[in-house]
């Protein structure tokens, strides 16, 4: 097992800058933090992906409480080239909110699901591969948007409806028509849907939920359910959950979840704080009673990283092996990865992305040259939040694991 830590020059470029990329950068390996004269902005990346020309496209939010919409987050989208320098920036206006990651590809098209603060309604935006808005279409009959990804040649979308109060998944177009939804009530009372609402302002707790499909082609939801942040499986056709892992109310939950194959999972958790990574573990579809205890589902307990921390999975291959591949962040203020062997389930090493100021995972992707580009936010003097792009080449990718 390889434990590795990235020190690298810091390579500030304002987004107003038009400078053309040097050639003799290295455009494989770098670090770019994106700083701009802004003192009250704030910016979080979300996801990353590589574009058709070798540049990488980000969205993430933005802080845009001076703009008649102080309960939610905006939206930017950042396009630069293959040498990590800025094309061009996009401040999505507050009437699109709360962008959800990841950016959905479906054919040769990019989009990202928003709301509209007025309705609460989730919209459908298209991205361009240079940065700019295409379109943008109202989803009808999906409310508070809170996970989305790609299903086929559409979308299954995690929503909240607060008028039944319940959590909802929907089929969605990618002409933005809903279909096949199906709704989980979240409980009565106000207690149950307090934590949801504060989720949404940004008030509280940011949950990590998240909906998806699984090997055997079923969906499942991380959300709440029956008072309880709870992973659900479901056909959309069935009263009820076919399959459920109880959380602890608010306090512990799946933080993330991967389908591998049959009822095999990669997965992490989170409980009253601690973090627990599972590499490889077996879920039951179809059992409502399998866990009553996150803490007894086993897993790695990490005490490095932040409490409740952001985790991220993703499915890589590193040196031609299969990989799962962990993001998260550590209490050292860096970006911890987290490399494991999918088949055998083993550790092969773990590598640390930061330096001086404090850094937080956005998302992970692998490149077209078999490296991995990281985003993620880092705060420039210890307190402006700003955009931040890793580039590791394939060779110090193999490096690290």
């Amino acid at each position: 097992m390889k434990k590795t830590i990235l020190f690298l020059a810091t390579v500030a470029f304002c987004a107003a800058c038009s400078n053309d990329p040097d050639p003799a950068i290295e455009k494989a390996n770098f670090v770019r933090i994106y700083d701009n004269n802004q003192f009250d902005a704030s910016y979080r990346p979300l996801d990353v992906v590589q574009t058709a020309d070798g540049g990488y496209l980000i969205l993430g939010e933005r802080d845009i409480s001076e703009d008649n919409a102080p309960y939610y987050a905006g939206a930017f989208i950042l396009k630069v080239d293959e040498w990590g320098q800025v094309v061009s920036e996009l401040e999505v206006t507050s009437d699109q909110v709360n962008p959800l990651a990841p950016l959905l590809k479906v054919g040769d098209k990019i989009y990202f699901f928003n709301m509209d603060p007025l309705t609460t309604q989730a919209q459908l935006s298209e991205v361009s591969p240079n940065g700019s808005l295409v379109s943008t279409t109202l989803v009808n009959g999906v409310f508070y948007p809170a996970a989305a990804a790609v299903d086929g040649n559409g979308f299954v979308v995690l929503g909240y409806d607060n008028a039944t109060r319940e959590s909802v998944i929907s089929l969605v177009s990618t002409s933005g028509v809903a279909s096949a939804q199906k709704g989980f009530s979240v409980g009565a009372g106000d207690a149950a849907e307090e934590p949801i609402i504060e989720h949404y302002n940004r008030t509280g707790k940011v949950f990590p939920f998240q909906v998806g499909k699984t090997a055997s082609g079923r969906y499942f939801f991380n959300g709440f359910y029956d008072y309880t942040f709870s992973l659900v499986f479901t056909d959309l056709a069935a009263d009820g959950p076919l399959g459920r892992v109880n959380g602890n109310q608010d306090k512990g939950g799946f933080s993330q979840l991967m389908p591998l194959e049959g009822n095999r999972y990669a997965a992490a958790t989170f409980s009253f704080g601690r973090n627990f990574l599972m590499p490889s573990v077996t879920l039951n579809e179809s059992a409502t009673d399998q866990v009553s205890n996150l803490e007894d589902a086993g897993g790695l307990s990490l005490l490095e990283l932040t409490p409740n921390a952001i985790v991220k999975i993703y499915s890589v291959t590193i040196n031609g092996t299969p990989v799962t591949l962990y993001a998260s962040n550590t209490v050292s203020k860096q970006i911890s990865l987290y490399a494991y062997d999918r088949t055998a389930g083993t550790l092969m090493g773990t590598h640390y992305l930061g330096f001086s100021n404090p850094f937080e995972v956005g998302a992970v992707t692998p490149t077209a040259d078999g490296g991995l580009a990281i985003c993620g936010t880092t705060y420039v003097a210890g307190r402006f939040p700003r955009a931040v792009l890793f580039k590791m080449s394939a060779d110090k990718v193999n490096e690290a694991f």
